[in-house]
């Protein structure tokens, strides 16, 4: 059998090696992926942790990935080898269960997760469900797109199911690999962008990305700030930090969003007094399907949107997963095979 190379990690929080694998061939409904690009995700911290039920090892990270098709498992009419594709962290869908049977897709029940249920994209080859995949627009090269499937699009998509029009102040909470394309997104939807993150670093990036505002949130009152501006009618909470969530709560003008895509354990410190009166919204919001994917995609060649990206090759895997956990990553670290 065919072998190529993927980044393995033995047991929970063991480092990431460069190993020889075997090459399945796809089965029916799965095709094959020529990876060309993977995108280091945070979460993929938690999976190298053991964070998640279920989980066999040894374990490949990845489900930011962009590649073209290799090869078809029966059954797969609608791509073809060759095809230029994206998987994110929605990695397929059963079709049959009830989620999917009332058309919720990201909520089906048998859902998969690339690197959780199956092989991540760290690697020279995936194999993947057909029902994951994205078709990558020409004009963004695999390397662009590789973070739509993930950062991109759960970005995107929280913010076009909000309730914000064009002209509304959007505020988004954390300039990193999520917020710095949050930024983006709020700026091309025609909103009224206000950046928070810790500390004046962040200022001067915030204001290159779109932001009209920007608020330290170490050094002010976030609520009283976002009430200076005028209110904002949604925050996007992308920082992991449930104190500075709830801290935006008194700045969101009534009826006002907190969409929630940071990902935390810890409760949110809020009230329900401080929701009732104003009749205050908090969301939890998914990705997006391999259809949001691709509208992400289509939003970003049509906006000039794009993440901010340093290229690894796949040897130095284990680097780039360093700078993560350490905290010293660029905002999107894509690696490249």
């Amino acid at each position: 059998m065919p072998t190529h190379k993927a980044v393995h990690v033995q047991s929970a929080g063991a480092p990431l090696e460069l190993a020889e694998v075997e090459t399945s061939p796809p089965g029916r409904g799965e095709v094959r992926i020529a990876v060309t690009a993977c995108g280091i995700c945070g979460t993929d911290a938690h999976f190298v942790n053991g964070g998640f039920p279920g989980m066999s090892w040894p374990l490949t990270p990845g489900h930011e990935i962009a590649g073209t098709i290799a090869e078809l498992g029966d059954g797969v009419e609608e791509f073809a080898v060759g095809d230029r594709v994206a998987v994110g962290w929605f990695g397929g869908n059963c079709n049959h269960c009830d989620p999917c049977r009332k058309g919720i897709l990201i909520h089906c029940a048998n859902g998969k997760v690339p690197s959780w249920q199956y092989p991540g994209g760290y690697a020279e080859s995936v194999t993947v469900p057909a029902t994951a995949l994205a078709r990558i627009p020409d004009g963004l090269s695999d390397v662009e797109a590789a973070p739509m499937g993930c950062a991109g699009v759960t970005t995107y998509n929280a913010l076009r199911h909000t309730r914000a029009l064009p002209g509304d102040r959007v505020a988004i909470l954390g300039v990193g690999g999520l917020g710095h394309l949050g930024v983006q997104w709020a700026r091309a939807m025609g909103f009224e962008t206000i950046a928070i993150a810790r500390g004046t670093g962040k200022a001067e990036d915030a204001k290159k990305l779109g932001a009209h505002h920007y608020i330290d949130s170490t050094s002010v009152n976030v609520a009283e700030a976002l009430s200076t501006l005028g209110g904002a009618a949604v925050v996007l909470a992308t920082a992991g930090n449930s104190q500075a969530m709830a801290d935006t709560v008194g700045g969101l003008l009534p009826q006002g969003e907190l969409v929630t895509i940071g990902v935390t354990p810890e409760p949110l410190p809020i009230s329900p007094v401080q929701l009732i009166t104003p009749g205050l919204s908090i969301i939890g919001h998914p990705s997006g399907t391999a259809k949001d994917v691709e509208e992400t995609m289509h939003f970003a060649l049509l906006s000039g949107v794009r993440a901010w990206i340093e290229e690894l090759p796949l040897a130095q895997a284990a680097d780039g997963y360093a700078a993560l956990e350490q905290g010293r990553a660029h905002y999107r670290t894509v690696l490249t095979v």
